[in-house]
């Protein structure tokens, strides 16, 4: 239900009010013009929009936070792999065979890669967020330094996202980072990849999975992902190798025979010469793990730009795929 922006300020013991009129921000009154002469917005409706608007402390303490970035290796990869999650994964994709099966053929993406996002984001479409975008966006937008001028995009794109799909903007729910629905998109990846799968007239990726379905594999296909290729695969390593080039969080570049010349060898011992990778290092639970990431696993990184969250996707997606074909022997 819609919550309507109060001015009354609320004490609570120990704590410290963070409600805000969003309309009087310093850093309102240029959003505000977009929006009026790049976008034809009444500029009475986007101040109402700001007025409601909440800040939420919350938000920015989770995003000063985040996983990728307070935890190596080892640990990141506890919270999404594990026996749960995987059965959790395998019961969502014999509940909708037909319509990965579908997505697969038509998208050119592979069934595992699908669950495997939908299993990291949300747990299959459980827990996709209750926050409010309008204040999710507003608050980040206006209040994070750090990356406001990228959240206030995005709250220019909900508001563009909330006209086109006839919604009420402050009904719109999802993250804390305003990321929506089974496979938290962001306004602007929902404007650019969203589809309506099903064919119902809507691309509903907030309680229909079909769309969501259809949505994520858009999106990879989109970013240029090709079914049945080699994500990533582990690598020996000489005693002289180039640390320079680990992590690098550009599509690959190297070709493997550049790579031995730097001190990489793919333990996969089929894979060509020409083949393209990046060199990754992580910690793992008995030491460093050296890997060579391809296009597919730089394709991940397109979804989330963390190449830990890629790495975990990936592994996920593999356990899934097992799993799943388990059941049919």
């Amino acid at each position: 239900m819609l919550k309507k922006f109060c001015s009354a300020v609320v004490f609570l013991l120990g704590s410290t009010p963070v409600l805000a009129d969003y309309s009087t921000h310093p850093g309102a009154q240029s959003f505000v013009r977009t929006l009026v002469q790049e976008h034809q917005f009444e500029e009475s409706y986007v101040l109402d929009m700001l007025r409601q608007a909440e800040k939420k402390q919350s938000i920015l303490d989770a995003i000063a936070r985040p996983a990728e970035k307070t935890k190596p290796w080892k640990d990141y990869r506890k919270i999404f792999l594990g026996e749960p999650r995987i059965q959790q994964g395998i019961e969502f994709w014999n509940n909708n065979k037909a319509t990965l099966a579908r997505a697969a053929e038509e998208f050119g993406v592979d069934e595992q890669m699908i669950v495997a996002i939908l299993g990291i984001e949300t747990r299959y479409g459980k827990y996709t967020g209750g926050y409010r975008v309008l204040d999710a966006l507003a608050t980040l937008g206006l209040d994070y330094t750090p990356r406001g001028k990228f959240f206030l995009k995005e709250l220019e794109n909900a508001f563009l996202l909330a006209r086109e799909q006839n919604v009420a903007l402050p009904e719109l729910t999802g993250s804390y980072a305003g990321a929506m629905g089974y496979g938290q998109f962001i306004p602007s990846s929902y404007r650019a990849y969203a589809v309506d799968f099903d064919g119902d007239g809507k691309a509903d990726i907030w309680n229909n999975p079909v769309d969501a379905i259809g949505s994520i594999a858009n999106y990879f296909r989109r970013h240029g992902w090709q079914r049945g290729d080699i994500v990533v695969t582990r690598a020996h390593i000489a005693s002289d190798y180039d640390k320079s080039v680990l992590n690098e969080k550009i599509r690959p570049h190297f070709t493997l025979s550049e790579l031995a010349q730097r001190g990489y060898t793919p333990v996969n011992a089929k894979l060509k010469g020409a083949d393209k990778a990046v060199p990754l290092s992580y910690d793992g639970e008995y030491g460093k793990e050296i890997w060579l990431g391809f296009n597919n696993f730089y394709v991940i990184t397109r979804y989330n730009r963390s190449q830990l969250y890629a790495m975990a996707a990936y592994q996920l997606s593999e356990e899934l795929r097992y799993a799943f074909e388990k059941q049919v022997r």
